[in-house]
């Protein structure tokens, strides 16, 4: 399944799935900053596991968009 990348200003999310326990999936948002110095990473997890690899990206987008949605600039 592809990642799925948004960008705001300096940060990027990567919106990936991951397989979880029991045949379940997670959905997994990693947020980059890159502002000239030295980048900061930071990698947030869904709360809930899905069934399909389909439901966890989605989301996994939800929340990338929550997250970017919240920032500053």
């Amino acid at each position: 399944m592809e990642d799925v990348t948004y960008t705001k200003g300096i940060y990027t999310a990567v919106a990936t799935v991951r397989d979880a326990d029991g045949g379940q999936y997670q959905g997994l948002v990693s947020l980059a900053r890159d502002d000239g110095e030295a980048p900061e990473n930071s990698v947030y997890e869904v709360d809930t596991l899905s069934g399909t690899p389909e439901e966890a990206l989605e989301e996994a987008k939800a929340l990338a968009h929550r997250i970017l949605g919240e920032l500053e600039l």
